[in-house]
């Protein structure tokens, strides 16, 4: 392979007839250094470069394609049932279990009319590549990645390797996105990223100066203290001390954080009295984990399928079943549906306990409004502890449930497949036995969802969890005929 230039799909290649070795050079020169945390100070690239981007069949794309509109019809959903359970027209638990463990302040902001109907307009899923298709494990409406993505589908472009999206993918569809929200042809925008959230500012500002640079409106990034309001509007204070008005405000904090946000209420007065538009909306129901439960509750079959229609069965396909650790007693003849433990219906999560290692096929994780909800920071895989570690973590998940509530979740084990990778001590390309996550980026606009690229991230294949890691290659996903 070292000695083999590749074939170039669509982009124009400003280095041609390079060896897969010094495409990987070039990249390692070509990507933004910063974009993504590093460990070691010096370092440019804080994970394995891969000389193209990661392949992915013509039929992969086509269902991750359909899986944007699948999850955003889930959200609509999502927020619909909540509402209705508010209201008393839909059963109480679902309000209850979505609100539980925020304090009032949080849930009544989730329910202002203002923000009723909106529902997060940047969406994007954990798919781990199984080998019978994709399992989503997470959702996310505030990721990270967005200008990581897109600052290496650039450089990949000036090998003349077009990944999925295209070159400029990634700014071309968030900038949509962002008329779309203020339905408006020219808006200011800015991503206002909290201090807890800092480590995604630079990829950031590289978002904002590419959408600049194609001329598709002005996007600021700034802290919360940027941020001035008046009885015109919101404002963001630039670093030249000029103050432009905004029409969106892209929301880069997470809510339990909200207390620690500088200048957070102003914001939020803005939001609710429509002087700019705040996108994701601050509802905290659609940022829990639990709501995958909900889609497998038998009671709300009905209720789902009513809202999703045919999206119903495909959803229930691709989220992992997943629990409630809900500690509270059932009575003797009641047991948690589909969890069986040594060949017994479950009727009291304590029953897991006496599971052996091989039997745990389980991941718990929390539930959202924590800062160990997101990160992979409070996932723990079962048959990765022992006895000792395992029963800390369940007996602690369920003590947890009135603060921060926890799921249980069916582990599934990732395909495994043959990465190549530059390795840069020996300055060759290597290969390594791996399983890829696929971060795919979907922008709502209007009715309509749109894929602005797609991150893979291919960790060891001994790396139970897949993250960024100084391990794994992280690179765009590609369009190939013989991919995966």
């Amino acid at each position: 392979m070292d000695g083999e230039p590749y074939s170039f799909v669509g982009c124009t290649a400003t280095q041609p007839n390079l060896t897969a070795r010094d495409q990987a050079h070039f990249l390692y020169e070509a990507i933004p250094p910063g974009l993504f945390r590093v460990e070691e100070e010096g370092e440019r690239i804080a994970w394995r470069i891969s000389p193209e981007p990661f392949p992915l069949s013509p039929h992969s794309v086509e269902r991750i394609e359909r899986i944007g509109g699948d999850l955003f019809a889930f959200y609509r959903a999502l927020n619909a049932l909540y509402l209705r359970s508010t209201r008393g027209t839909a059963p109480a638990f679902i309000a209850e279990y979505l609100d539980r463990g925020k304090p009032e302040s949080i849930v009544r902001l989730a329910r202002q009319n203002r923000f009723k109907q909106d529902v997060p307009s940047v969406i994007r899923p954990d798919l781990l590549l199984t080998d019978d298709g994709f399992v989503a494990t997470e959702l996310d409406s505030i990721p990270g990645g967005l200008g990581f993505v897109g600052a290496m589908a650039e450089a990949y472009c000036k090998l003349g390797i077009e990944s999925i999206g295209g070159r400029d993918g990634m700014p071309r569809t968030f900038s949509e996105m962002l008329r779309s929200v203020r339905e408006a042809s020219d808006v200011t925008t800015a991503i206002v990223v909290s201090d807890e959230s800092g480590d995604y500012r630079p990829e950031m500002r590289w978002l904002a100066e590419a959408i600049g640079k194609l001329g598709l409106g002005n996007v600021y990034v700034c802290a919360p203290q940027d941020i001035v309001f008046t009885e015109e509007g919101l404002f963001a204070r630039l670093a030249d001390g000029r103050e432009e008005r905004l029409d969106v405000l892209y929301r880069n904090f997470e809510l339990f954080d909200l207390l620690n946000i500088p200048k957070q209420e102003l914001m939020l007065y803005a939001a609710r009295h429509a002087r700019v538009k705040m996108t994701p909306p601050p509802k905290a129901h659609l940022e829990e984990k639990l709501a995958f439960a909900l889609l497998h509750h038998p009671a709300l079959a009905q209720l789902w399928r009513a809202e999703l229609g045919d999206a119903y069965d495909r959803l229930r396909e691709l989220m992992p079943r997943t629990w409630i650790l809900d500690p509270r007693p059932l009575p003797p003849q009641a047991s948690v549906d589909d969890l069986v433990a040594n060949g017994v219906p479950v009727n009291d999560w304590r029953q897991l306990l006496e599971l052996s290692k091989t039997e745990r096929n389980f991941v718990t994780k929390p539930s959202g409004f924590s800062e160990l909800a997101w990160g992979s920071r409070g996932v723990k895989i079962a048959n990765d502890l022992t006895k000792e570690e395992w029963t800390q973590t369940l007996e602690g998940a369920l003590a947890s449930f009135d603060r921060t509530p926890y799921v249980l979740q069916r582990f599934y084990k990732g395909k495994r497949l043959r990465q190549p990778y530059f390795d840069r001590a020996k300055d060759e390309i290597a290969y390594f036995e791996g399983r890829v996550r696929l971060c795919p980026y979907y922008f709502v606009i209007g009715e309509e969802v749109k894929l602005g690229g797609v991150l893979a991230t291919v960790a060891p294949a001994d790396k139970h969890l897949i993250h960024g890691m100084k391990e794994a290659v992280m690179s765009p996903c590609v369009l190939k005929e013989d991919g995966y």
